[in-house]
């Protein structure tokens, strides 16, 4: 048997029999074999489209999907890299890695089909016109109208309207290209060279938008009317339900939320196309009618769905092979032919009690390396199937043909697998293979545009035949294990470099200044982890300064599988100040006959309810030789949802100490000069309003505390606590414009003074935005040193927030430090030193 490594994407081959998170196998129940005999008599499909991962309507997708039983799309023009983490420090592509997933999982819950295009998502906008002018407007137009000319939707629905009601430029965007894509995937004239790669011209019957009541914009007054919560014994749950556990998918964003019941009003606003009056898909064949000779597969179809015996699905497959041979035989190439024909395979497959899986012991398998693949089928039924072949080693088969006995695992051992994927397949995500633009990721190959992830690293087919039919079964290949906590979990096959390359600090500070002493990251730290085992290997090792290049070791080196090996460095010695301020590093050797260069950090990222996600970059150590002044020596800091602000002010000098509810109390505060609150911390954990005097009594009694920004002024349904006077904070009030004026209100103030010196040029080169969530109200007692805003605005004050409080202070930040540190801004740094030495009162 021949490895297949053509694999199309989908992280199983026959969809809805693995878990879209890779971990563990569905069990196909008669339930769910049911469900899908009644799908393949729906040939009507619907295509979704909003800006971000959690912009879908959850409740309405599975109404689509499995209540009326449509192919259904959700198109997310972005992956959702500019926005916050609740669960991780992960920010940018890796935030827009995790979300991919979480929606991934959520759309294994709906059962709908999840796409993308190339957007990035950099923050924060305000008007469509903003996006437009950041994105790539004609090359997310030219995404929009493949995945609409692939997909063949019937209707297109919008989740947001192309005005200002959108509430967020992105929003907005989304809205007006949805709306061009519905007439340009139409128009033979517009993007013509996609033709080449399969699709043709292609006219939905309209275009509506889903209106919503949410965010202060209430849109509910469309004609068209549907409640989309009505309750499915078949399932024992109903579209709200499914909405709520998918919506609880976006666990990165913090959007847990109920399993709903009763009554879900949806209402419509045809924006294009035939005008919809009573229902959005009214006017179109939702059947096999709109195929050629389509009426008597729904006979017959039907006619299975009236037969079929919950106790003994097997007795239908006579019936799906009779359609089957139909179907396949059908003279057009179409999508519904490929996708029936899909359905169908699955339905046998299901029916006939069939499992196979395709698996690894190891996880990882090195570039040009080869790999032990055991696998496994089991025809858990009582039905006529064979095994026609037995795959015994990369590239040969052995013909079999013998019946395959009920309940029996029959495993086969392929040794030799020569992994040696195409690009598509490659362990680096599809849209991170090339450099990307401010508002864009490049894909080079446009048959990969709209999809969700990479292809399998490798696949295994099993050929069978089923009552003399034959019919190929394609699995991934997966790492499988057993875990003692979690049972047995699967998680995906991929290729890894032979060395892994890090550097800490990610940001060097040079010249840092405290009371008494001077810091400076006097070593660098090159970290590099083997993935192979070698004696006395010749390596050449650089450090790495832009074009510049300095050798640090040429000499035979030994590596041993899975160790990880850190050389300290003296960063004077290989730092040029007149250079960029960019470290970073690189190994050069010859392995095995071949040359090998590794520069790159291969990163995991593992959250228990998406699969593990692998990545690489080129790792680098940013320098800073600005002078920083700081004052005081221990600062605690209380987690929030995930920022590197520890990091920073460890670099600074100053011992950090962590905190949780256990040592917020007078006792456990003492001796810390100053306490920083992690970003959205008050809206994760109820304790700290509820320990909100204790922490008051810190600063009356002599302590800076320093709240990063809040999300809302609430922790579920109560008022949250913070600070010694009132104020609240507005999600409306924010400066997304990176390079907005910053205006000094109180020039004198110490946090713009003391100990250094903060100047406009302290706000040059921020990124992504310059501050969020503001407040928009305060007691007296708060000085507000800044002001900014976003053009055609007015100033508004509520960045940062001071209040002296007894002999400390307590201030909120709204700007955006935990983006700037991270990234080396000298100014972050200034502003943070400023903050924890606000002078006692």
């Amino acid at each position: 048997m021949r490895v297949n490594r053509t694999f199309l994407y989908i992280l199983f081959a026959l969809a809805g029999f693995f878990s879209a998170n890779a971990q563990v196998p569905d069990a196909v129940t008669s339930t769910d074999i049911y469900m899908q005999l009644k799908k393949l008599n729906v040939l009507g499909s619907v295509l979704y489209i909003a800006a971000h991962p959690d912009d879908e309507n959850n409740g309405f997708l599975p109404y689509l999907a499995k209540e009326r039983m449509y192919r259904t799309g959700y198109l997310s023009l972005t992956r959702g890299d500019g926005g916050q983490n609740l669960i991780g420090s992960e920010q940018g592509v890796e935030l827009g890695l995790i979300r991919s997933q979480e929606l991934l999982a959520a759309r294994h819950i709906d059962g709908a089909e999840q796409f993308f295009s190339s957007a990035y998502e950099f923050g924060f906008s305000k008007n469509a016109n903003e996006a437009l002018s950041i994105w790539d407007k004609q090359k997310v137009l030219s995404d929009i109208v493949y995945v609409i000319r692939k997909f063949q939707p019937d209707i297109l629905i919008t989740r947001f309207p192309g005005d200002a009601r959108a509430g967020h430029g992105h929003h907005w965007a989304s809205a007006l290209l949805a709306n061009e894509a519905f007439t340009a995937a139409a128009d033979p004239n517009k993007f013509p060279e996609q033709f080449a790669y399969g699709v043709k011209p292609w006219q939905a019957k309209r275009i509506v938008w889903n209106g919503f009541n949410f965010g202060g914009s209430n849109n509910t007054s469309g004609p068209v009317r549907l409640d989309v919560g009505g309750f499915d014994p078949l399932l024992g749950k109903s579209s709200g339900d499914l909405g709520g556990e998918a919506r609880s998918m976006h666990k990165s964003q913090g959007e847990g939320r109920p399993r709903r019941k009763g009554e879900i009003i949806e209402n419509f606003m045809t924006t294009g196309g035939d005008t919809a009056r009573n229902d959005i898909m009214e006017g179109i064949v939702t059947d096999w009618k709109r195929i050629d000779g389509g009426e008597k597969i729904q006979q017959k179809i039907s006619a299975i769905i009236r037969q079929y015996n919950f106790e003994h699905p097997e007795q239908s497959l006579d019936g799906l092979l009779d359609v089957y041979k139909i179907v396949i035989a059908l003279p057009d190439n179409t999508m519904w032919k490929e996708q029936k024909t899909k359905e169908l395979k699955e339905l046998i497959v299901n029916c006939a009690g069939i499992f196979a899986e395709a698996t690894t012991r190891e996880e990882f398998v090195l570039k040009g390396d080869t790999a032990v693949i055991t696998a496994t089928i089991n025809k858990r039924n009582d039905v006529d199937v064979k095994l026609k072949y037995v795959p015994v080693k990369q590239g040969t088969t052995k013909l079999l043909d013998e019946p395959l006995k009920t309940n029996q695992n029959y495993s086969y051992e392929i040794k030799d697998v020569q992994v040696d994927p195409p690009v598509s397949a490659l362990t680096q995500p599809y849209w991170l293979q090339a450099q990307q633009t401010p508002g864009n990721f490049t894909i080079n190959n446009p048959l990969l545009v709209g999809q969700a992830w990479n292809d399998a690293l490798t696949t295994i087919t099993f050929n069978v035949s089923v009552k003399g039919v034959p019919i190929s079964v394609v699995r991934p290949v997966q790492y499988k294990y057993i875990d003692p906590v979690k049972g047995e979990v699967y998680q995906p096959f991929i290729m890894i470099p032979h060395l892994s390359v890090s550097l800490t600090p990610h940001v060097a500070l040079l010249n840092v200044k405290g009371e008494t002493k001077k810091y400076s990251a006097d070593s660098i730290y090159v970290t590099y982890k083997s993935n192979f085992t070698k004696t006395g290997l010749p390596v050449t090792m650089y450090i790495l300064q832009d074009t510049a290049r300095t050798v640090f070791r040429n000499q035979p080196m030994d590596f041993e599988k899975g160790r990880s090996y850190t050389i300290a460095l003296p960063t004077r010695k290989y730092y040029n100040p007149q250079g960029v301020p960019y470290l970073e590093a690189a190994f050069r050797f010859n392995l095995d006959g071949r040359d090998h260069v590794y520069s790159q950090y291969f990163k995991s990222i593992e959250y228990d309810h998406i699969p593990n996600i692998h990545y690489s970059y080129k790792d680098h150590i940013r320098v800073m030789n600005d002078e920083i002044k700081t004052v005081g020596r221990k600062v605690g800091y209380i987690n929030g949802a995930g920022d590197r602000i520890p990091d920073a002010l460890r670099e600074m000098g100053f011992e950090v100490k962590l905190l949780d509810e256990a040592d917020i109390t007078e006792t456990g505060l003492k001796g810390l000069d100053a306490i920083v609150i992690g970003i959205r911390a008050h809206n994760i954990y109820e304790y700290l309003s509820d320990k909100n005097d204790v922490l008051s009594n810190y600063v009356k009694n002599g302590g800076n505390l320093v709240a990063q920004y809040i999300k809302s002024n609430n922790i579920g349904l109560k008022r949250l606590k913070l600070g010694p006077y009132p104020f609240s904070i507005s999600s409306a009030s924010r400066v997304t414009v990176e390079d907005a004026p910053v205006n000094f209100l109180l020039p004198q103030h110490p946090v713009l003074n003391y100990p250094n010196k903060i100047t406009s040029a302290d706000f040059n080169d921020w990124i992504q935005e310059r501050s969020t969530y503001q407040v928009d109200q305060a007691d007296p007692a708060f000085e507000m040193p800044l002001s900014m805003n976003d053009p055609n605005e007015k100033p508004g004050n509520g960045s940062l927030a001071i209040a002296k409080y007894g002999k400390g202070n307590f201030a909120y930040v709204s700007l955006v430090l935990f983006r700037q540190l991270p990234a080396g801004n000298p100014g972050a740094f200034k502003i943070l030193a400023n903050l924890v030495a606000l002078p006692k009162n």
